[in-house]
């Protein structure tokens, strides 16, 4: 099957997460309500969650109301959406090709596709890197994905269903996370408080969970300043959360976690978040240029080796001026590449030159569920400012809302934000099921 309906400039834009969906919604306003191009999006899911939020989702703390439909947002944006996952691309003829859907017993939904371009954008977003060792791929659970999430969050639920029932009362349900940076210790605080939860609603036993975070650094969130590391420490080991810093994981099997100073770590629950990479398949793309953990190579206009071929978001390795590496991924440059690709494709068209990309860096921020929140902002004026409680709590949520503004718009955004608070009064605090 292949599509080739009209010959309007065909933007592909692979990829639905926070970088790839702003950009369709923000395309789609200026170009594809216009009738000025087709604006097209690949996502091998139906719905979009904020990816720093799927810790929530995990511990089944999130409003599903927080979800967006593919096809609803293309509808209302003026671009289309296309369920699937990309396969492969020729860049001779500028198609992508697109694996076959199936269902969950098998059954081949929709067929091998082929897509063709002129402007291809790809945003695939990251996954969690492995780094080859043993067990890993078999035994955790990752938090790449909406479905990864959903996954764990069933697998919790199970488990403290299974000790409340008395089948394990003579055993802690032990959980370890991999991997001590954002991910790893703001799921750590939210399983911290889903536990509280379950023992307000009635599950007394399963209170009895022990939760360890394993990291190979001597400290955590190397993101963040040491002070702001060692005061989320300081909050961690309060709610009771142990602690092996310095200790690298040599293997992981079904029963428990093993590091390099010989211990064995028992864990019912294992979760990787101990680094990133791009995709595996992005590691030979036609002959793009891609780095050692996959991600293809931009220049600073995002633009790849290929001048009809950008990437954006954690998938796309682009330099950061003045600073020793590339961009890091980050919500806040997933969402300042989209808004600048935005321009360099309007102009594009229009036979004007890219934008260059600038990454203003305003600092990082943790959320430790409703216990605390830290983080440092970054400004011109005041160099690096470290905040915490409340106003670090509200900082934080303005990212958020930036990203659902973007798709959304002001007005739509103040309507869901209300409604969500009138949902979260009546609804249960924690999804059971």
């Amino acid at each position: 099957m292949t599509d080739k309906n009209n010959e309007k400039h065909k933007i592909v834009i692979v990829g639905g997460g926070a970088a790839g969906l702003e950009l369709a919604s923000s395309l789609g306003k200026k170009l594809g309500k216009k009738g000025l191009a087709e604006v097209m999006l690949l996502d091998a899911s139906p719905t979009h969650i904020w990816k720093p939020l799927l810790h929530e989702v995990a511990a089944g703390t999130l409003d599903e109301a927080e979800q967006i439909e593919y096809l609803a947002q293309a509808h209302r944006n003026h671009f289309r959406y296309r369920l699937g996952k990309m396969e492969g691309l020729n860049r001779r003829k500028k198609e992508i090709y697109v694996s076959p859907t199936l269902s969950d017993s098998g059954e081949e939904l929709i067929p091998r596709r082929t897509f063709s371009y002129d402007t291809l954008v790809m945003s695939v977003g990251s996954i969690s890197n492995t780094f080859n060792i043993k067990g890993v791929a078999e035994h955790c659970l990752f938090l790449d994905t909406t479905a990864q999430a959903f996954k764990f969050q069933k697998q919790l639920v199970e488990s403290y269903i299974k000790s409340h029932a008395g089948k394990a009362a003579d055993k802690t349900l032990s959980i370890v996370i991999i991997g001590a940076g954002a991910t790893g210790v703001e799921l750590s605080a939210q399983l911290h408080e889903v536990t509280d939860l379950l023992a307000v609603y009635g599950l007394d036993e399963s209170s009895d969970v022990k939760l360890t975070i394993i990291e190979a650094a001597n400290q955590l969130l190397p993101a963040l300043p040491v002070r702001l590391a060692n005061a989320t420490q300081q909050q961690l080991v309060k709610l009771g959360i142990d602690l092996k810093l310095g200790r690298r994981v040599t293997e992981v099997t079904k029963e428990g976690v093993h590091t390099h100073d010989g211990e064995m770590i028992p864990a019912d629950l294992k979760v990787w978040s101990a680094g990133i990479k791009a995709p595996d398949w992005m590691k030979d793309l036609d002959g793009l240029e891609v780095n050692r953990i996959n991600q293809l190579v931009v220049d600073e206009t995002l633009k790849t080796s290929d001048d009809d071929i950008f990437a954006i978001g954690d998938c796309a390795a682009c330099p950061w001026p003045g600073h020793d590496g590339n961009v890091p991924p980050r919500a806040q440059a997933a969402h300042q590449q989209a808004s600048t690709l935005s321009k360099s494709i309007v102009n594009r068209l229009q036979g004007g030159k890219l934008v260059k990309y600038a990454y203003l860096d305003y600092g990082s921020l943790v959320a430790l569920g409703k216990y605390t929140t830290v983080g440092n902002l970054m400004g011109n004026l005041m160099g690096s400012v470290s905040i915490g409680g409340f106003i670090a709590r509200v900082v934080y949520l303005s990212l958020y809302k930036m990203h659902q503004v973007a798709i959304h718009g002001y007005f739509r955004t103040a309507m869901l934000t209300l409604s969500n608070l009138f949902r979260r009064s009546a609804h249960a605090k924690i999804k059971m099921h």
